[in-house]
């Protein structure tokens, strides 16, 4: 254990000193016409802006990111740290809140009753001749319980591959019972479509990039399509 501590040290340092990521703060945010996270709706069919702030040094990146529509009735803020331990490999940890139960402070991270879900990824980015990307997505505490108050342990795994310069195929799936996080009871494609980009230049020196998305969660028989733009 202690040997692996010290390599996962001295790769960080190693990233961080030869540039791997820029240091300094970064802030953007998406506008979409309505929010769906990993083939699942949240909250009504109405716009959403998704603000994200992030600090990065060497291969440490910590940050949030935001979810509200504009009538105000949804609310979402969650947390993340990303250690990228090369080019190809990063580790993520997620803390998700958009429960906000009534009288209960956001900082309660008393597992069983929390609002929190803390979730461990793993990403590989894939490489330049096969470029499909796998993230695996698995909740170790929090409010993702069984019928029984156990941890269900909800794992969700995607993979992304590009069909163009601006075009990629997604497809995700969770790997077993869910009922909290993705409302499955066994094995489930909960997520799969295209994602297509497209930059329009607004002036010299700006350009706005939009997306579309059209997908479908086959477990519960939805479609979706999801427009949007990056600031």
């Amino acid at each position: 254990m202690k040997n692996k501590k010290i390599i996962a040290v001295t790769l960080c340092v190693f990233f961080a000193l030869t540039g791997l990521q820029a240091q300094g703060f970064t802030v953007n945010a998406d506008v979409v016409s309505s929010y769906i996270w990993r083939g699942l709706k949240q909250g009504s069919n109405e716009p959403d802006i998704q603000p994200a702030v992030a600090y990065t040094s060497g291969c440490l990146s910590l940050g949030s990111t935001g979810y509200g529509n504009f009538s105000g009735s949804l609310k979402e803020i969650d947390l993340f740290a990303t250690l990228a331990m090369s080019p190809l490999f990063s580790l993520t940890i997620n803390d998700y809140n958009s429960i906000f139960t009534p009288g209960r402070s956001y900082f309660d991270y008393r597992n069983g009753q929390t609002d929190h879900i803390l979730e461990g990824s793993f990403s590989y980015a894939g490489i330049a001749t096969f470029p499909l990307s796998v993230a695996i997505n698995t909740v170790f505490y929090g409010a993702d319980k069984k019928a029984d108050g156990s941890q269900a342990f909800s794992t969700y795994v995607e993979l992304n591959y590009p069909l163009a310069q601006n075009a990629k195929l997604f497809l995700g799936a969770s790997l077993f019972d869910s009922p909290e996080v993705y409302d499955n009871s066994r094995f489930a494609i909960i997520n799969t479509g295209v994602k297509i980009s497209k930059s329009i230049a607004i002036t010299d020196k700006f350009s706005l990039p939009i997306y579309g998305i059209l997908g479908g969660n086959l477990n519960t028989h939805d479609v979706f399509f999801v427009a949007g733009f990056s600031l």
